[in-house]
Formats: structure tokens, sequence, C-alpha cells
């Protein structure tokens, strides 16, 4: 009975909830009309009570040494300053550009017909007996056994693919291995009418590889990864619900 009643509380608060929010989208839908929706004002993004700060991988501090009269930085790697990513941190441009295409055909045929015959033309003298034997009649010593096998497979398949992708986006230094190749991992997300886009790159990509304008294409990167699809309703709609995803998994016809 306390259970009844602790679930008959919880969706009377359940729905009190839906019927609160669905009253607010009512209220602003009805103060739009006419109008259409209003700008925001520009406020302080770090005085929201839902802002965090963003956590990264940084480089190590370094103490600048003090050099005067003289043209070289200490701890500059050229004698002009490269913008090209080169730190942990440090932020560069991928060029993502996919246009794959691969059609695979596979045909077998086998066959196989094989055959053995034995007979006992000699044994000890005991060959014209052994019908006397217990043996069924007919029974032929010149043709004791016989066994033939035929087998024939044929086998015919075939694999058509095509995927084409083609994305600019930037991505941050994670990571820099001992022989000097960094380690980088870009991620992105978009929200559009309650669908969301997500991407995320990593990989392995040398420091001579950057173009000059801190850009990098996908053939340049080394164990690439890249997972690139959505969430949200539309998503929802084009997938099977869990309980059918379940039944396809578990019924074995």
């Amino acid at each position: 009975m306390n259970r009844t009643v602790s679930t008959v509380k919880k969706m009377t608060l359940l729905g009190l909830v839906a019927a609160t929010l669905g009253a607010c989208n009512t209220t602003s839908r009805l103060s739009e009309i006419g109008d259409g929706p209003e700008l925001t004002e520009i406020t302080n993004p770090t005085a929201m009570p839902q802002y965090r700060p963003v956590s990264l991988p940084m480089p190590e501090p370094r103490v600048q040494q003090e050099n005067p009269n003289s043209l070289w930085r200490q701890g500059a790697k050229a004698f002009f300053k490269d913008h090209r990513a080169k730190e942990v941190g440090d932020i560069l441009t991928v060029s993502l550009s996919l246009n794959d295409k691969a059609t695979l055909a596979n045909k077998t045929e086998r066959a196989r017909d094989d055959s053995e015959s034995a007979n006992v033309t000699a044994l000890l003298g005991f060959e014209s007996k052994l019908a006397k034997n217990n043996l069924p009649e007919g029974f032929d010593p010149t043709a004791a056994g016989s066994f033939g096998n035929t087998h024939s497979t044929s086998g015919d398949g075939s694999i058509g693919r095509s995927e084409q992708i083609n994305l600019t986006f930037a991505a941050v230094v994670t990571q820099i291995l001992p022989n000097g190749s960094l380690v980088i991992m870009g991620r992105q997300e978009l929200l559009v009418n309650a669908e969301m886009r997500e991407l995320m790159v990593t990989g392995v990509i040398r420091p001579g590889d950057i173009e000059s304008t801190n850009t990098i294409t996908h053939d340049r990167i080394a164990e690439m990864r890249v997972a690139y699809g959505g969430r949200g309703t539309l998503s929802n709609l084009q997938q099977p619900r869990w309980g059918t995803q379940v039944w396809d998994s578990l019924f074995p016809f």
C-alpha cells in the first residue's frame, strides 16, 4: 500500500512539473505573437550560473631570460616567429575530405566427385566362405565395398561502399611524443532544432606536415579515428526502438 501511495505521489509530481514547463512554453509563445522571438541581451558569460571554466592540456611554464641587445628570443625555434602549432595546447586547422569508394566482387565454384571400391580376392582361402558367414545374400567378395561421394559448392558475393565527408574544423595538440610527433584531438557539437551533430577526430601528426597556414589535411594524420554522427529527435525516429533491437539480437531465426 505504501509503495502504491509513493508511486502516485511521484507521478503527480512529474505531472505538475510537466504542466509547469508546458505553461512556461505556452506563455513564451504567446508573448512572441506579432513580434517573433527576441534576441537575448549581451551579458558576461562568466557571470552565468552554469558557467564552468575550460580546462585543456597546457605546456609547462618556461622562465624567459632577459637577453638585451639581441634579436634572438630565448626558447625560439626559428629566427622569425612560427605560427604553426608545435606545443601542447596549440590549435591547428584540420581539413577532412573523404571520398572513398570500394567495390568488391567474389565468385567461387567448387566441384568434387570421389569414388572408392574394395574387394576381397584372397583371404587365406576364406574368401569363398564369407558369403556363408552370416553375411547378406548376394555378397560378392570381388566387390566387397563401394563408396561414392559427390560434392559441389557455388558462392557469389559482392560489396559496394561509398563514403563522402567534407569538413574543416579546429583541433588541439594534447601531447608531444618522444619522437616529436604531435597528438591532436578535435571535437565539435552543433545543436539545431533539437538535433545534435557530433564530430570527434584524433590522430598523430608530424610538425613538418603542418602547412604555413597552420592547416593539415587528413591524409597526413596517422592512426586517425573519426566519429561523426548525431543524436536527437530525427536520429531517434530513424532508429528502431530498443525493444526491436533486443529482439533482433536474441531471435535465432
